[in-house]
């Protein structure tokens, strides 16, 4: 087959899955498995679990990386740009819609009650994410100790991603202790480069943020949340409000959840701050993915970068809670808030399987319904 062929089957593949792929990477990475594996036989089951091993070693979305990783396996770069490409647009256009309205509409009364019933079950949502993450992430007593340590450290506000960094290097250092090494001159440096304040928040200044948070992304596309509530809540750029809304809207489209990022920018500056929103929260995953697929065999391979790589997830659940319970604490206000809260976590435990866009789509409903009581 011409690798002309191949790009097109590429984009017709993932254009559909990032038109049809909802519940989060999980979900995600299930459907890319039964289109490129089973369906297609692009590659091996045991390739494919490799390259989902490798996207946990490196920031970004996971899903939209291993879209990137099957378009390169497929075509090279040009197959890693099509497929990321493909993967992400349907998302990112929807999205944009709905930040479009959000902004025209989206305070207005007849509008709020779905707002004020969506932000529970949103809460729900996110806690369902922790729990699957941390039954994955907590795998020694040191890991769980670590996790605790980063919750505490977040809600006494130390900076998510010092919190997020710090805790890898710990966890770098119990590797170290446990094999008893004498030295570290194995041990490279993380940079963190904090952005210095301009006058204004311009899309240069947008773009720059988001860079930066998908430059050091790990985990699930949930720590996102943290980190913007970190850069903007904080700073007063973007009202808690409209993130707890920006998390809805991620819930209820297909593709990457880190589309928001579209949805978010559009707030703080139209249409040019979501472009450069957009462009700065994915930019890094593909030049990420471009360097390093040909090094996947020797980082999955390598024990520091592992224990590293452990940390790092443990301290992303921690991450996540903390703001959950944040977001908590402004949303759940009054008996009707805390009644959605309740039915959503029941509909979350209970029917796991259930597409968490019907989640927020119901508390959407029953914030209506409860308005008029």
């Amino acid at each position: 087959m011409s690798q002309t062929k191949e790009l097109k089957e590429l984009a017709k593949v993932f254009f559909k899955l990032g038109s049809i792929a909802f519940g989060g990477p999980a979900a995600h990475i299930a459907m890319m498995e039964d289109e490129v594996v089973n369906k297609r036989k692009w590659m091996t089951q045991e390739h494919f679990l490799d390259l989902v091993g490798a996207t946990n070693l490196i920031p970004g979305p996971n899903s939209t990386e291993m879209t990137m990783h099957c378009g390169y396996e497929r075509a090279g770069w040009k197959g890693l740009l099509v497929a990321g490409f493909c993967f992400i647009f349907p998302a990112v256009v929807i999205t944009a819609i709905f930040a479009w309205l959000y902004q025209s509409y989206g305070q207005l009364p007849e509008v709020e009650p779905y707002i004020y019933g969506i932000k529970p079950a949103v809460i729900a949502i996110i806690l369902m994410a922790v729990i699957r993450l941390g039954k994955k992430a907590i795998k020694t007593t040191e890991l769980a100790i670590l996790g605790v340590l980063t919750l505490i450290a977040c809600l006494l506000g130390v900076n998510e991603i010092i919190a997020l960094f710090g805790c890898g290097l710990l966890g770098l250092g119990i590797y170290f202790i446990k094999k008893s090494t004498r030295n570290l001159n194995s041990l490279f440096p993380i940079l963190l480069i904090q952005l210095a304040e301009p006058v204004r928040l311009g899309a240069i200044k947008i773009f720059l943020i988001f860079l930066k948070i998908g430059a050091i992304l790990y985990g699930s596309g949930y720590v996102l949340f943290a980190f913007l509530d970190t850069e903007l809540v904080a700073n007063g750029w973007l009202t808690r409000q409209a993130l707890i809304d920006a998390v809805a809207v991620g819930q209820i489209t297909p593709g990457p959840v880190l589309s928001t990022a579209t949805f978010i920018g559009w707030q703080m500056n139209g249409l040019s701050g979501a472009v450069a929103a957009t462009l700065g929260i994915f930019l890094p995953s593909f030049i990420l993915v471009w360097i390093l697929n040909p090094w996947i065999p020797k980082l999955r391979n390598s024990k520091m970068i592992s224990a590293i790589l452990d940390a790092i997830n443990i301290a992303a659940v921690a991450l996540i809670l903390a703001v959950c319970i944040e977001m908590a604490q402004e949303a759940i206000t009054d008996w009707r808030s805390i009644v959605i809260a309740v039915i959503s976590l029941v509909l979350v435990f209970v029917f796991k399987k259930l597409n968490s866009a019907f989640i927020v789509l119901g508390g959407a409903v029953i914030g209506l319904i409860l308005s008029f009581v």
